[in-house]
């Protein structure tokens, strides 16, 4: 497995977390996002911390596979630090120069932003990690079943769902042939200046985004030429099946989230 590419792959150890239902593993995501809401405090973020290493840990995967699913977007975290570490003026005063000035509610407030960004990219890699596309989309088709009472399609959101998470791979593996490419003919993006890379990466886009065109056209063919018809009744070859294991992983988050509101 190319280690650069990790998102959207899941990675199978046989787990207990594997071989839960898609569906309590959706529900604890979103119940994970609310304790993460939650945590205002050092001691939750700690608790938090504890809690999320050791249900990473228990599904077999090292630690490194996440922290590396969270590293494209490192800059972005890094931006969002400096951001509102300089613009919250709350608190004591903990360094001023001139107009400049860092405040303790501005280095509390970045900080948590940046933990819980963290925690929230680690986490949903776990749902992808241990959770195959087609599992995953039925299992939130199953939890968007009941809106189809609005009139809202589960079969479209699931679909789009479905070909953006198998697409991810294909186009950064795609982005990884034409760099290769460029750098054969002399135009090594390791070795240029910053100014030159970003021109270069300007260049890279509109071959990618062309390739990414063309294969969207080819998979809508062969999927007219499957008669495919959205919203038509289909049967499933996997069924999903909600056991007490499932049960006691939405518990677990719902425990959390008591303890994180108590802390």
């Amino acid at each position: 497995m190319n280690e650069r590419l990790l998102l959207g792959r899941s990675i199978e150890t046989g787990s207990w977390v594997h071989k839960l239902d898609a569906r309590s593993k959706l529900t604890g995501m979103l119940l994970y996002v609310a304790v993460i809401l939650l945590s205002d405090s050092w001691p939750s973020m700690a608790l938090l911390a504890v809690f999320s290493i050791a249900v990473m840990a228990s599904t077999r995967i090292p630690l490194k596979y996440f922290i590396k699913a969270a590293k494209p977007l490192r800059y972005l975290m890094l931006f969002i630090f400096i951001v509102q570490l300089l613009s919250v003026k709350a608190g004591n005063v903990l360094w001023s120069a001139g107009s400049f000035s860092l405040h303790e509610g501005g280095l509390r407030l970045a900080s948590f932003s940046v933990i819980r960004m963290l925690f929230l990219i680690t986490f949903t890699a776990l749902l992808t990690f241990t959770t195959t596309p087609g599992k995953l989309n039925q299992g939130l088709e199953g939890i968007l079943s009941p809106f189809k009472k609005f009139g809202l399609s589960p079969d479209r959101i699931t679909l789009m769902i479905s070909i953006a998470l198998r697409f991810i791979p294909t186009i950064l593996d795609e982005s990884q042939i034409i760099m290769k490419a460029q750098a054969s003919r002399g135009a090594d993006l390791q070795e240029l200046p910053l100014k030159e890379k970003a021109r270069m990466l300007v260049s890279l886009l509109v071959p990618v985004i062309s390739s990414a065109f063309r294969r969207a056209q080819d998979l809508v063919y062969s999927m007219e030429a499957r008669g495919f018809r959205m919203d038509a009744p289909r049967s499933r070859y996997h069924r999903l099946r909600w056991g007490a294991a499932d049960t006691v992983f939405v518990a677990m988050f719902v425990i959390m989230g008591v303890a994180v509101a108590l802390l």
